[in-house]
């Protein structure tokens, strides 16, 4: 589904997947690790499937491709927070209790589900 909402005259553009209409692929086991780390840590936010909620964005969006956000932009992301610069949602805060390794097994978890729904 895709909606655009008109705020201040400029149009925000908000793209939301139902869960049910995702392409789950066969997960390595690096991502499988990532999907309940995503899930424990990331979904309240990013949706199941990263399909996005009224909290945060939809990761499963050509916005959160590798040539616009690589890996690293994820990594300082989880480590730093994020200030709202693609949508409105308000600043992401840190996600503490995350190691590198543990956001390498999400960012494997979005990329392969990223991979399986054309975005790439």
């Amino acid at each position: 589904m895709l909606a655009v909402a008109v705020l201040g005259g400029g149009a925000w553009w908000v793209h939301r997947t139902t869960a049910d209409a995702v392409t789950i692929p066969e997960f390595s086991p690096e991502a499988k690790a990532g999907a309940r780390l995503f899930a424990e840590n990331c979904a309240v936010c990013h949706g199941t499937n990263a399909t996005g909620t009224e909290q945060g964005p939809p990761l499963l969006h050509k916005i959160y491709e590798p040539g616009h956000h690589p890996d690293a932009s994820f990594q300082r992301a989880v480590k730093q927070g994020v200030m709202s610069h693609h949508w409105r949602f308000g600043h992401m805060p840190p996600v503490p209790g995350l190691s590198r390794k543990d956001v390498a097994k999400i960012i494997a978890y979005v990329r392969e589900l990223q991979h399986a729904n054309g975005i790439f």
